[in-house]
Order: structure tokens, then sequence, then C-alpha cells
């Protein structure tokens, strides 16, 4: 019972905090957690949230952001002792862009991991 509602809890404090930073989205996804719906309907008693916000829960309907995501969970797991907020949105934000830059998806630079290399010089001021 107590877990439940230290859940519910966590669950509310980490959707408080994603809303902080953006306006009222028009829908959610989550999976099946059983703290999300509680903390979602308290959010909307509050009005921290629009009352016509959705909830989706699916247990299936984030797979392709998680597979994307499969190389971060890779490199994080020797760093899960983050000290802040701020230390682990910054090293995640990095491994991101590498990843965006090595698949290809900045306009301007090929798939090509010389030219990839370079731009990477070029923004950190590398001298080749």
């Amino acid at each position: 019972m107590l877990s439940a509602t230290r859940n519910k809890r966590a669950a509310y404090r980490f959707f408080k905090k994603i809303l902080k930073k953006q306006d009222s989205p028009k829908v959610i996804n989550t999976d099946r957690n059983a703290a999300y719906p509680l903390a979602f309907e308290r959010l909307k008693r509050e009005k921290s949230i629009d009352r016509t916000t959705i909830l989706r829960r699916d247990k299936y309907l984030n797979n392709i952001i998680e597979q994307d995501h499969r190389s971060i969970k890779k490199r994080i797991k020797s760093m899960l002792n983050f000290k802040s907020f701020l230390t682990a949105s910054r090293t995640l934000k990095g491994i991101e862009m590498m990843n965006i830059i090595r698949k290809g998806q900045v306009v301007g630079i090929e798939k090509n991991i010389l030219k990839q290399v370079e731009f990477i010089h070029r923004i950190f001021g590398i001298a080749n």
C-alpha cells in the first residue's frame, strides 16, 4: 500500500514538472501504470491541465520511441546516479544529439561518418 501511494505522488510530481515546461497537451500517452490516471485526474481537478486533455494508456503505444532510445538506455546504465535533474537532462540531450547526427537527421550533414566527424569538430572548435 505504501509503495502505491509513493507511485501516485511520483507520477503527480512527474506530470507537474513536465507541464511547467509546456502548454497543456491534447493527449498524453502512457503505459498502463495504475498511478498515472490518479495523478492525471488530480491535475485536472487542480486545473493544472486542460480538461480536454486525454490520457491514453496503452502498453505498446510508445514502442517506436522506446526502440529509438535503446542506445541511450545502454549508455546511461553506468551513470544512473545523476546528482540533479539538470545534469541528467543535459547528458541525455547530448547523447540524443549525437544519435541524431549519426542517423543523418541534421539538415545539410550527409550520413557519412567523415562528414559527421567534421561537423562535430566544427561545433566544438576541435582542430584536425
